[in-house]
Order: structure tokens, then C-alpha cells, then sequence
């Protein structure tokens, strides 16, 4: 089992790994917001119920996968 300690650590660095590249862009389109905000939640949801690093990584995986095409949903509806 790994220490509850521990995956709080990988979740927050995760976290501050991220915003730290979005620091980098220049006013992020929705899909990189989403795909950013989809890692992070798809990362700590992988840890969480699978407790591994490929849990992790492939919940981050996922979660960038799916919020980056929420992402690109949110706008289609506003545009004429």
C-alpha cells in the first residue's frame, strides 16, 4: 500500500507542474484548459483507485483526452 503521504506529494506536484506550464502560454484556448484541468483530475483519479504509477499516468492520460474534448465543445455552441 503506498502512503497516503506520498500520493498527496505526487498530486500536489502534478498540480503545480501544470500550472507552472500554463504560465507559459499566452491566453490558452478552452481545449488546453481543458486537457491541463483533465490531467490533473484524470492523475489523481488514476491514483486513487489503482494506487500505481501506471494508474496515475494512465488516468492522467485519459483525463487530458477528455477535457481537452470538452474543451472543444464549449465553444461550438456560442459561435455565428
Amino acid at each position: 500500500m503506498t502512503h497516503p503521504l506520498k500520493k498527496i506529494t505526487c498530486a500536489g506536484l502534478t498540480a503545480l507542474a501544470v500550472f507552472a506550464l500554463a504560465g507559459c502560454a499566452h491566453h490558452p484556448s478552452r481545449s488546453q484548459i481543458g486537457t491541463g484541468a483533465g490531467a490533473v483530475v484524470g492523475g489523481v483519479a488514476g491514483s486513487a483507485l489503482f494506487g500505481t504509477t501506471l494508474g496515475t499516468v494512465g488516468g492522467a492520460a485519459a483525463g487530458a483526452l477528455i477535457g481537452n474534448e470538452l474543451g472543444k465543445d464549449s465553444g461550438r455552441g456560442r459561435r455565428r
